[in-house]
């Protein structure tokens, strides 16, 4: 009987694990699984076409906190059961510093270092910047055959720090150099960083402030860091914009695809479900997946705005909502909504609602094409066709002109949520901005945002007539802001107008 095998010791609660894996431990297992194996591939990956953008933006950051070091960590791999992860996605922000997307790079972090200020001229970089992060383990480790998180044999073969430098003009390190980098000067440079995105680097920063009493101010520190990364992306470079026309696009080819099963979806007992997933192999097969959970919702279930269950059957007669986006491998999401008639065409009391909603939506279009809008602008424009078709149906204690006033707001019983919202890496893009940046801001070439506004009716609201109740309808589209101030709707290859819904949908199921 082997050592291991005569093991009675009592076994830590995190090494049983290797209860199930029984993974073998002798030298000369070691010594034979690191031997015989053909050399890595010659050369190194080509520069992202990211790359320079995100050097761009990394000077424009820099620019703001030219004194302080700055730390953008990627994120930690998450938990999902036991010992099986979620699929990694990194922090925003760290995308969009380091042009990195899909599954790039768990535990990582981005650190801007300042340089010297006084060295030169305003060309001169404020800082240098330095990707730390774990690189594949050679062959002879245990790692390699034995760590079912990082291991070749597990996971894949991990970039070198070589390929990682060459894919992103960056210098790269290993991640345990990270706690001497970051405490490097410690007293004389401010740290700054992106919180709750990994809780180790957190605590890392926290202990290199305590030990150098710079705790104080921190959390403004922070915040302010946080505002900053979350405005610069509120308007998108030219390689942003592109990565958002191939998500509206694959999304576009997502909606198709719903079309085309929703026959299959009526027989399903779980309809809902069945478009779910259609849209779903679409995101995976042509990006990195959903940008965020679909809603597939039909009849009553749309009026609850965030229906993510979709367990639900998919009935004739009923309209179906469809909240969907496809996240490209850059991590640009799209954002589209449709509100579609399961048998292709619309009844009389389903064309009227949608009509409303369209009409609400074309206002918020328009005012956003003209000169010196403000964001909340587009809202208000929506909400102004909402309220006077509301009050023509009998359903407002007054007049719209009323209800539009601030201390009426009536028609928000039926439609809770806001007009519009910014969009790109994020489904919800640049939220930690300021409100005068955001809300109060003034529409300015290459943001990309959208507009989506909805009647929401319920089935037991008694204050809507009969023949409306348990029917929701939203229409979202999104819009980007060109240099001469005029705006395009990217996807508006799907129909939005009734007719042509009914003869899209009519030409997709033959």
């Amino acid at each position: 009987m082997s050592e291991a095998q005569n093991d009675t010791s009592e076994q830590a609660l995190t090494e049983r694990g290797s209860n199930r894996s029984q993974r073998p431990t002798s030298q000369a297992f070691r010594a034979f699984i690191a031997d015989g194996w053909g050399p890595r591939p010659d050369g190194l990956p080509e520069r992202s076409p990211a790359a320079d953008h995100a050097a761009e933006r990394r000077a424009a950051i820099g620019a703001q906190f030219p004194t302080d070091r700055l730390v953008v960590p990627a994120g930690q791999l998450v938990t999902r059961n036991n010992d099986n992860d979620y699929r990694f996605r990194p922090h925003s922000a760290f995308a969009h510093l380091t042009g990195m997307g899909t599954d790039e790079e768990p535990d990582a972090v981005l650190v801007l270092h300042p340089l010297d200020a006084q060295a030169g001229g305003p060309d001169v970089p404020t800082h240098e910047a330095v990707l730390y992060f774990r690189p594949r383990a050679g062959r002879d480790t245990e790692e390699f055959y034995a760590d079912s998180r990082y291991g070749e044999l597990w996971v894949g073969v991990r970039p070198s720090l070589a390929e990682v430098a060459a894919q992103t003009g960056l210098r790269t390190e290993h991640i345990d150099s990270l706690t001497d980098a970051l405490a490097k000067d410690a007293g004389q440079i401010q740290l700054r960083v992106v919180r709750s995105a990994d809780a180790a680097v957190e605590a890392q920063v926290t202990a290199v402030r305590e030990q150098s009493g710079l705790s104080a101010g921190a959390d403004e520190a922070d915040t302010a860091l946080a505002e900053a990364l979350s405005e610069l992306r509120l308007r998108k470079d030219p390689y942003e914009i592109a990565q958002m026309r191939e998500a509206v696009a694959a999304t576009a080819r997502g909606f198709e695809d719903i079309v085309r099963n929703l026959p299959r979806a009526v027989e399903h007992p779980r309809g809902e479900r069945v478009l779910e997933g259609v849209f779903g192999a679409r995101a995976r097969e042509e990006g990195n997946g959903v940008g965020y959970e679909t809603i597939a919702a039909a009849g009553n279930h749309a009026n609850t705005l965030h229906w993510i269950i979709n367990d639900g059957p998919v009935r004739p007669g009923q309209l179906v909502l469809i909240d969907a986006g496809v996240e490209v491998d850059s991590l640009y999401t799209a954002d589209v909504t449709r509100t579609i008639p399961v048998d292709g065409v619309f009844t009389a009391a389903q064309r009227k609602v949608y009509e409303a909603v369209l009409e609400a939506a074309d206002a918020s279009f328009a005012r956003a094409g003209q000169p010196g809008v403000i964001f909340r602008d587009l809202h208000a424009a929506a909400m102004e066709v909402l309220a006077t078709r509301l009050a023509e149906w009998g359903m407002l204690p007054g007049t719209a002109e009323e209800s539009l006033d601030p201390e009426g707001q009536y028609h928000r019983r039926w439609m809770v949520h806001g007009t519009s919202h910014h969009l790109g890496l994020d489904v919800h893009d640049c939220a930690q901005a300021r409100r005068e940046m955001y809300l109060d801001g003034e529409l300015t070439p290459g943001m990309i945002f959208t507009i989506e506004p909805g009647l929401y009716f319920r089935e037991d609201d008694l204050k809507v007539p009969e023949e409306l109740r348990g029917m929701a309808v939203r229409i979202e589209d999104d819009i980007l802001v060109h240099a001469d101030g005029s705006v395009e709707n990217l996807s508006a290859a799907l129909p939005r107008r009734p007719d042509e819904i009914e003869a899209w949908m009519a030409g997709l199921r033959g």
